[in-house]
């Protein structure tokens, strides 16, 4: 089911809802999983007091989600014997509110299922060792240079590793990739892995680099070939993490391939690739207490800054269809300029807003990443929206406002007020677009307009939050 929205999608929390424009939500691993809950927490909500049998029966609903997400049975029952043995005692029958104690105990006991943070491990001496382990697929080979990205932010000089001689097309990606980085990468061909990584250490030790990442070969199932060339580059070089890279599409089976790896080397960390994708996504709840292993990073999409550090309030709060508004402002902080939000804000506490401020906006959102993972990000009903256009659609939207604003004169943007039918008949022959594209835009912007002037009476307050 489309969200229906005269305005753009980057304003739809400010816009009055009128008109016919659909928004797109992407499919997220955790979608069927958040949508039974809330439908749960919704009844919950609406109850003043709730009895054993109350409790008994949400424990039942709180079960057969968790199961139908592919959670681990074991991890299931554990859960859900928690979260009922704190929900029919004295926490719950004095509360205020018991529906909503109940989901607050719910959050608890899944943050705690989820497991602690566990901080990437660079400690000791120089460089630090970091080895990416796990099948063919998973996503090595790109969660090597998003590592690569991230530590590299941090001030680190990064050398990367191309540990997989039998796939060609995997030392021709780590190479684009660290074009893209302007971060090296050692290989030598007819070199076995253990030691070219023993090679790629000791130029880094020379070459002055504080960590080296390797990407190892991956295997379409686990064998003791692929182990004992693993267990051969842990000797000659023993790492300080050694990172699993795990698809979460792939279900309960990423917890077997984790306890094959944690066999046969000494695993520090997951990384949980593919968190964007529309498999169910149990295993990203399970994993940590099926293995013992703790999950670091989150893959979020193909773009190198698609990478979170695993944050599991955040995560939980994700899935409990709470939203992650501290995600969402990280990812606003890393892309807008500061300096130029000031003078934004300053602008629209005043009253003063142009087609000019809103097509800035427009190409300041679309590099926090796809329309879909910010507003999965946004608490409420808005992230758990059902879907019916593809994204393609959204990105063609993007770009049709974009030609329509850039077909216009620079007094047309300042004032809009002047588009009389001559000029939008203009602009629409121009931008490649109908006359009725035009008129849908101007009416959009009247409206943010409104708001924005509605605003502007409070003398600005809660703009800088809202656009910064």
């Amino acid at each position: 089911m489309p969200i229906s929205l005269t305005c753009h999608p980057i304003w739809a929390k400010i816009c009055p809802p009128s008109g016919n424009f659909f928004i797109y939500v992407e499919t997220n691993v955790f979608e069927t999983l958040t949508g039974r809950l809330n439908q749960l927490f919704d009844q919950l909500r609406k109850r003043g007091k709730l009895s054993e049998a109350d409790v008994d029966a949400a424990m039942r609903e709180v079960r057969l989600a968790l199961l139908e997400a592919d959670v681990h049975y074991s991890v299931v029952k554990d859960f859900v014997a928690r979260v009922r043995a704190r929900a029919v005692g004295a926490e719950v029958s004095k509360a205020l509110n018991p529906g909503q104690q109940v989901i607050k105990i719910v959050n608890d006991e899944l943050v705690a299922t989820l497991g602690d943070p566990a901080p990437l491990n660079l400690s000791g001496v120089k460089p630090y060792l970091v080895l990416l382990v796990g099948l063919q697929g998973s996503g090595k080979t790109t969660a090597a240079g998003k590592l690569a990205r991230q530590l590299r932010s941090r001030g680190e000089r990064v050398l990367l590793v191309a540990g997989d001689p039998y796939r060609p097309a995997a030392v021709e990606q780590l190479r684009i990739l660290g074009g893209q980085l302007d971060a090296p990468v050692f290989y030598e061909a007819e070199v076995a892995p253990p030691e070219l990584v023993k090679r790629a250490y000791e130029k880094a030790q020379n070459g002055g680099y504080s960590v080296v990442i390797v990407d190892t070969a991956g295997r379409s199932q686990l064998d003791e070939t692929l182990m004992g060339e693993l267990q051969a580059i842990v000797r000659n070089v023993p790492p300080v993490e050694t990172l699993l890279v795990v698809d979460a599409m792939i279900g309960q089976e990423a917890l077997h391939v984790a306890e094959g790896f944690r066999d046969a080397v000494p695993l520090t960390g997951l990384i949980m690739t593919k968190m964007d994708g529309d498999a169910r996504g149990g295993a990203a709840i399970s994993i940590r207490t099926v293995t013992g292993v703790p999950i670091k990073f989150l893959g979020t999409g193909e773009k190198l800054d698609a990478l979170e550090v695993y944050n599991p309030e955040r995560l939980a709060s994700r899935i409990l269809g709470m939203g992650d508004m501290l995600g969402l402002i990280e990812k606003a902080e890393a892309v807008f300029d500061e300096q130029q939000v000031r003078k934004q804000t300053e602008r629209l506490s005043k009253g003063e807003f142009s087609l000019e401020d809103m097509a800035e906006m427009m190409r300041s959102s679309k590099k926090m990443g796809p329309i879909s993972q910010m507003m999965d990000m946004l608490p409420g009903g808005m992230g758990q929206a059902a879907r019916s256009v593809p994204p393609e659609e959204i990105d063609r939207q993007f770009k049709r406002t974009e030609a329509i604003i850039n077909s216009m004169t620079l007094q047309e943007r300042r004032t809009p007020d002047i588009l009389n039918a001559r000029r939008r008949r203009r602009i629409a022959a121009g931008s490649g677009t109908q006359v009725q594209d035009v008129n849908r835009l101007i009416k959009q912007y009247r409206e943010i307009q409104k708001v924005m002037k509605m605003l502007q009476k409070t003398g600005g307050r809660g703009l800088s939050r809202m656009f910064g």
